[in-house]
């Protein structure tokens, strides 16, 4: 596995041959080790690549920042293609580096769930801002796991009442056809759940429709669509599934301002190829959009694009993937510093201890935009039970050049959210032989 040292922080400063091993020992001591797994290859690369420039840009940032109470970064990069085996991989050479990983985004569901068996025992946390397991919003059952910002049942519950506001009510919902191409994969099956459960409660019919990875044939799919002609298209695609799913609606000419796609469907990678075609083209948002108004991108180009330290094209610096990374990243970083409150300032942070900070977020619309988030996140809080912590999401649509908000924000709602979290949760815990954490766990 070939591996990338994309940036080391706190450089040491060359005084001496006599001073540089005590340097090396303070430096190392106060750095903290945050690895980076990335696919910049393969059919995904269109989109994971800006989604880690953006990771690695803000651990720059905060590095430019003097870091975390003085605490500097140090991460490593390791390409996996988007493939969960490779993830893995990734995963185990380098959680156990510089001291060991504090925590760890694993930018795929499929490696989420890997990966899920295996931070418990190394005390690592999984960050998996948007993605993952959704049950594991519940912190009771899932110590490690932090699906922050939002679950796949977030996304589609806020899709279904975009819809429903579309149509006048959730009422009206009733005897409409809806269907859900999705990929084939533990990612394109989260939402099917919630969408049952939703198709039961208001009357309407869910038709699925798999698409095999990574999604470049799709013709069989969208003669489906053409021949049942559904009031609504749900996409649950990644990659170069999206753009095809677009020109594939375009040419059996299914209107897309019938189609909404979930967060990771509603990129530039998916629209800009397609240009007018997904034009009307609906997607949830992860809270964000495209903002390159937003202060942390103002501040990411001043500090390190002008600089000719930025990473990537200064262009995307901003779009909606390389800003998930920001905003990814940022949830990490914030963990850590949750817990030096608690365990020292100015200290390295184990993984299990960041788990800690991550449990305890507390970033209230005063601090984030402090950080930088204006415009781009809402207040966020987390506790044992909740590894979410908020619930909130947009829609944005494509116009055929750029995309816009186009409706308030959303409301998860959580009466139907919860129960199928819990009852998930309980039967993944039953099938582990895991016993709910107590409340002194908790407090832990």
């Amino acid at each position: 596995m070939k591996l990338r040292k994309i940036f080391v922080a706190a450089a040491l400063a060359a005084v001496g041959a006599s001073s540089f091993m005590t340097s090396a020992v303070y430096a190392q001591a106060k750095e903290q080790y945050l690895p980076v797994l990335s696919y910049r290859t393969g059919p995904y690369a269109p989109n994971g690549t800006p989604t880690a420039n953006g990771i690695v840009d803000y651990y720059k940032l905060v590095n430019a920042r003097g870091g975390i109470n003085g605490v500097k970064l140090v991460f490593e990069e390791c390409e996996t293609g988007y493939d969960t085996a490779r993830s893995v991989e990734c995963y185990e050479r380098l959680k156990g580096k510089n001291g060991g990983a504090s925590l760890i985004h694993p930018w795929s569901t499929g490696a989420t769930f890997a990966l899920t068996e295996k931070a418990p025992a190394d005390k690592i946390p999984l960050i998996t801002t948007g993605y993952g397991r959704s049950e594991s919003a519940d912190g009771t059952i899932f110590k490690w796991n932090f699906p922050l910002l939002g679950t796949y049942w977030v996304a589609a519950d806020a899709i279904i009442q975009a819809i429903a506001k579309k149509e006048g009510g959730l009422d009206k919902l009733k005897g409409k056809k809806i269907a859900l191409v999705y990929h084939d994969s533990p990612f394109g099956k989260e939402p099917i759940p919630l969408l049952q459960e939703r198709a039961a409660m208001h009357g309407f019919s869910l038709q699925l429709l798999p698409v095999t990875a990574p999604g470049v044939e799709q013709k069989a799919t969208w003669l489906q669509v053409r021949q049942s002609r559904p009031d609504y298209t749900l996409l649950w695609g990644w990659g170069v599934m999206n753009s095809t799913a677009l020109k594939e609606a375009q040419a059996t000419g299914y209107p897309r301002e019938k189609m909404y796609g979930v967060w990771w469907s509603g990129a530039e990678p998916d629209v800009k190829d397609v240009g007018m075609g997904a034009k009307g083209y609906n997607a949830v948002t992860l809270q964000h959009g495209t903002d390159k108004s937003a202060p942390i991108v103002k501040e990411i180009l001043a500090k390190l694009h002008d600089k000719g330290q930025g990473t990537g094209p200064r262009d995307e610096v901003g779009e909606t993937l390389y800003l998930r990374g920001v905003v990814s990243a940022a949830m990490g970083i914030e963990g850590i510093r949750a817990a030096q409150e608690r365990f020292g300032k100015g200290k390295v942070m184990t993984g299990e201890q960041v788990r800690w900070g991550l449990e305890n977020l507390n970033l209230t619309q005063a601090k984030l935009d402090a950080l930088g988030f204006k415009s781009v996140l809402r207040p966020i809080s987390t506790s044992c039970a909740d590894h979410v912590g908020a619930g909130a999401a947009r829609i944005h649509t494509w116009d055929g050049t750029k995309w816009a908000f186009t409706t308030d924000w959303l409301e998860a709602d959580q009466q139907i959210i919860r129960p199928l979290v819990k009852t998930t949760a309980s039967k993944y815990a039953a099938e582990k032989k895991l016993s709910p954490r107590t409340p002194a766990d908790c407090q832990s």
